[in-house]
């Protein structure tokens, strides 16, 4: 393992879990996806109470990460502002609207009770 890139990715996690509670998001939780799949480490999921909150949220992880120097590699559904991802890589930031964040359940998809034959699927 390198620890290097290791350290980095979870300094990337709390800038991006920091960046979230900067503005008031909800529910924030943070999985360590690193056994389950190869694109990325880390899945930082949130809620705001608006679409207008997602927004302010995800653009407020944009700009944290370009002040340390970190450019995304992408940044999807702002325009909607029910469900908006900050790709940075090693770190996914995926912020919604209540509605939509309950439809998906990202929790449950990847975290530590996807079933086991799922996680064997995307590794």
């Amino acid at each position: 393992m390198d620890w290097k890139v290791l350290m980095q990715s979870e300094q990337m996690k709390q800038l991006v879990v920091d960046a979230l509670e900067d503005l008031k998001g909800v529910d924030i939780v943070a999985l360590d996806v690193r056994n389950k799949t190869s694109f990325t480490d880390f899945m930082v999921i949130a809620s705001g109470r608006s679409d207008r909150q997602v927004k302010s949220l995800a653009q407020n992880v944009v700009t944290k990460a370009r002040e340390r120097g970190l450019v995304p590699l992408g940044v999807e559904g702002e325009r909607e502002g029910e469900w908006v991802v900050v790709d940075l890589g090693e770190v996914v930031a995926h912020v919604f609207i209540p509605e939509k964040r309950d439809f998906y359940n990202l929790e449950k998809l990847w975290g530590d009770e996807a079933p086991a034959a799922a996680r064997a699927d995307r590794q």
